[in-house]
């Protein structure tokens, strides 16, 4: 399995790039992926000439083309202005429509302040949501005070948990789906309760 992180984090080293690192290491104790990173900063430049001449340079359409046959995506922005930054959100819109569509994604994101976390919530997840991705049931946040804290960690480990468990059900052409549950009709139902 293919698993990539794209990290929109600016500085080196970047805490956003820390917490996709670890995200990463805890889904591939759990399930045998290659892991690849995709840092947005180094397509920055890339990304803006596609938005004004409609076309991918080099370096992007490999990002792209990762992006499209990954089975799972760890996806991690810093917070600016109480909102995933303006280059994260860039690169997904110069993406294809539906490469994100049925795609295992596990959401995440850095800020210096706890009170950013609820990004996840009114930003992220309905930005992957119209993508119409597989969104991890638990989203990572990470604030400056929370590294090295226990709780981050058990997050961690929980959503990598959960993105390994979609991978796997997901990948290799829907191995491991659970069948389709069965429709009863109301009228059959209501029939069931007055017997």
């Amino acid at each position: 399995m293919k698993l990539v992180i794209v990290s929109a984090g600016l500085s080196v080293p970047s805490s956003t790039r820390l917490l996709g690192d670890r995200l990463a290491a805890a889904v591939a104790r759990r399930a045998e992926a290659d892991v690849e990173v995709i840092e947005l900063r180094d397509l920055a430049v890339e990304i803006a000439h596609n938005f004004t001449n409609g076309f991918a340079g080099k370096a992007l359409a490999a990002a792209q083309d990762a992006v499209a046959s990954a089975d799972g995506l760890i996806v991690v922005t810093p917070v600016f202005s109480a909102s995933y930054s303006g280059l994260f959100k860039s690169f997904f819109d110069v993406l294809e429509k539906d490469a994100l569509v049925g795609k295992p994604v596990l959401l995440a994101a850095t800020g210096g302040t706890a009170r950013h976390s609820l990004v996840l919530e009114h930003a992220l997840r309905p930005l992957f949501a119209y993508l119409r991705a597989v969104i991890v049931p638990t989203a990572v946040y990470a604030a400056s005070e929370d590294w090295g804290e226990e709780g981050l960690a058990g997050r961690i480990e929980r959503a990598a948990g959960e993105l390994a468990a979609l991978m796997s059900g997901l990948g290799a052409g829907g191995a491991g789906q659970q069948a389709e549950p069965q429709v009863v009709p109301f009228e059959e139902q209501l029939a069931r309760l007055g017997a």
